[in-house]
């Protein structure tokens, strides 16, 4: 295999603003700080990945304007294979703008663009499987979901890690399993295991496995994360940080699983693998800034998971 994990999802960039709060109907908040960075949830997770040394590349679609530019070129800083990115001469790229209060917590707006205009014709098999993993995350529009759902029926050897996200996990059930049964391992966060079975997320893991999937992990958030591959099931306790923005902080979780499990790890381990990186990527503003190095990764050791990192 060329690569160990190829990302395969939306490219956006963020527009992110600290606010004082996040306003409602009729309401005034004021901005107090701005920060522009690359993201895309899949695209997070890749770059969590090649920062611990692993071997990456992407799939997706970008078009060509500064946005696309600052993309791209993130990506070839951080070490990521790009010949598998789109790069369209018409519309604009993805652009989600964010507001962050002094909490942490977040309302995210996404101007898809050109994300959506992603085809299957435009996908080169060979590149999609030429890695042990093809890691897939949400687009808003129906023609990228029915290229990822035709790519899979393509590529038989790469193993298939997905994680929904909120608006994949929104979709009816069916149209979801082609995905669902190829997985090899699935990153759901407690409401998105919910809202794509109805079930509590343990329930939720079972139904899941009995699907065909390996494993399962569910992301806790501040309870850390549930694992299981149906034969052991453990809570894995979280990392301590001080809270700055949980931007980004599930896909952090993803590269540190997904890190652990082609390491050969155990589900505990890569439990906590997850977890860490997760707490990294919440210290900073951003969804890749806090993201660690693999020196960080292995320096965890001096620090117990409830202790302040």
């Amino acid at each position: 295999m060329t690569f160990d994990v190829i990302g395969f999802g939306a490219l956006n960039l963020d527009k992110l603003y600290k606010v004082d709060m996040i306003a409602k109907e009729e309401e005034e908040a004021f901005v107090l700080d701005f920060k522009e960075s690359p993201g895309g949830s899949a695209a997070n997770t890749i770059v969590g990945l090649a920062r611990l040394g692993l071997k990456t590349g992407y799939i997706g679609k970008i078009a060509e304007d500064r946005e696309g530019k600052l993309l791209l070129d993130d990506f070839m800083e951080e070490n990521v294979d790009t010949r598998g990115i789109v790069v369209s001469k018409k519309g604009r790229s993805g652009v989600v703008t964010g507001y962050v209060d002094e909490k942490g917590e977040r309302a995210l707006y996404v101007d898809p663009g050109v994300n959506d205009w992603l085809e299957f014709k435009e996908i080169d098999i060979g590149y999609a499987s030429s890695s042990d993993f093809l890691h897939l995350t949400s687009f808003i529009g129906e023609k990228p979901f029915e290229a990822q759902k035709r790519l899979l029926r393509e590529v038989s050897d790469a193993r298939i890690s997905f994680d929904p996200g909120a608006i994949y996990a929104r979709k009816s059930y069916e149209s979801l399993k082609p995905i669902i049964k190829r997985s090899f391992v699935m990153l759901p966060n407690e409401i998105e295991s919910r809202l794509l079975t109805g079930k509590r997320y343990e329930e939720a893991s079972k139904t899941l496995i009995k699907e065909g999937v390996n494993v399962v992990a569910v992301k806790l958030g501040e309870r850390g994360c549930y694992v299981t591959d149906g034969r052991e099931s453990q809570l894995v306790e979280p990392y301590e940080k001080e809270l700055v923005d949980t931007t980004g902080a599930g896909d952090a979780f993803c590269a540190g699983f997904l890190y652990g499990l082609i390491n050969g790890k155990d589900l505990y381990e890569c439990g906590k693998l997850g977890n860490f990186v997760a707490a990294r990527c919440i210290s900073k503003m951003g969804a890749r800034t806090g993201l660690p190095g693999i020196q960080e990764l292995n320096a965890r050791a001096c620090v117990g998971p409830t202790e302040y990192l």
